[in-house]
């Protein structure tokens, strides 16, 4: 998964299309901004549509997960694993 900014820097929705990326970066119309997560800046006007996202958050005793989800697939998902062990380190 590719993320994408705009010229002003603000969010549009990823891509998985590497072989566009890989063209935009070798025209010079983006910058990769950071290596992880992939993130690219596109150097040219275009489009701001974006789709809805649902963030889904699972709040446990140890664990947290999380989820942000369209309507047609997952973007990113994760798991925080909470320290228990602050009360004994005091």
């Amino acid at each position: 998964m590719v993320y994408v900014l705009s010229v002003d820097g603000k969010p549009l929705m990823p891509t998985k299309r590497h072989g566009k990326v890989r063209r935009l970066l070798k025209q010079h119309l983006a910058k990769v901004v950071k290596v992880e997560p992939f993130t690219i800046q596109l150097l040219y006007e275009t489009t701001s549509y974006t789709q809805n996202i649902t963030l889904g958050i699972d709040s446990g005793y140890n664990q947290i997960g999380f989820s942000a989800v369209t309507e047609k697939e997952e973007l990113i998902c994760g798991e925080v694993k909470l320290r228990n062990d602050i009360s004994e380190r005091i």
